[in-house]
């Protein structure tokens, strides 16, 4: 049986947001709804990779654990990978969840789908999609959408490109790639001992990656897409939802 941990990446210097871990959100880090929504997705213990004292310090105040990493990592990946070395040196944990930190209105039901999608046959890595319905989304690059051949298992697809463009052509739906993964311990150490493949480089997106290297990703699909907060308009959204909730 597996056991899964949450790894919550959380840096203070975002390009379009500064200090977003630390954004007040109906009286509370946007760092801290991010970690209760974990706790509550009930997948196991959840920890927090931070650069920052101030957000571990923010953490460690809610009753969560949170632990000190380099300034200098490239990606979220490298970060938890840091993190879960030093939190598990034991290797109790088979299973790795990236949830990144910028996601205070998660339904934590989605977590799930994430390990579940993994869990579906040989995947190396587990993530999640939900069917684009707005027509200006299609072709949208800031919406990356995933290109899929379906499992014998309903809901799940096995990955075969993901990309920025409109795609695939043709008639049927799109879906919109929803960052969020589950990685077997042991594709964790792999991918973060990749270097940079060339359609990563090309589209800037890091699960190509896995795929280039010949890594297997399976994608759970699911009906909502948790709303990620990139900009200060995106944080006015989190607060209304939140406040009002």
């Amino acid at each position: 049986m597996t056991k899964s941990i949450v790894v919550i990446p959380a840096r203070r210097a975002a390009t379009r947001l500064p200090d977003k871990p630390l954004a007040e959100i109906a009286g509370e880090p946007m760092i801290v709804h991010v970690w209760r929504r974990a706790i509550e997705a009930e997948c196991g213990p959840v920890l927090v990779a931070t650069d920052s004292q101030e957000v571990q310090d923010a953490v460690a105040r809610a009753g969560g654990e949170a632990v000190l990493t380099r300034a200098d990592h490239a990606s979220g990946s490298d970060r938890i990978f840091e993190a879960l070395a030093s939190a598990d040196p034991e290797r109790e944990f088979d299973v790795v969840v990236n949830l990144q930190g910028d996601l205070p209105t998660l339904d934590p039901a989605l977590i799930g789908k994430c390990v579940e999608a993994l869990e579906e046959g040989e995947a190396d890595i587990g993530t999640i999609a939900a069917e684009i319905v707005r027509e200006e989304e299609r072709s949208n690059p800031n919406v990356v959408k995933v290109v899929g051949s379906p499992l014998s298992r309903g809901g799940i697809l096995n990955a075969l490109y993901f990309t920025r463009a409109t795609a695939p052509h043709g008639d049927g739906p799109l879906y919109h790639h929803i960052g969020l993964y589950a990685y077997r311990r042991a594709a964790l150490e792999q991918f973060v001992g990749l270097r940079p493949s060339p359609l990563e480089m090309r589209e800037k997106l890091e699960q190509l990656r896995a795929l280039e290297s010949g890594m297997r990703i399976h994608v759970g699909l699911v009906d909502t897409v948790p709303l990620g907060v990139d900009t200060p308009a995106d944080l006015t959204r989190a607060r209304e939802i939140l406040e009002t909730a």
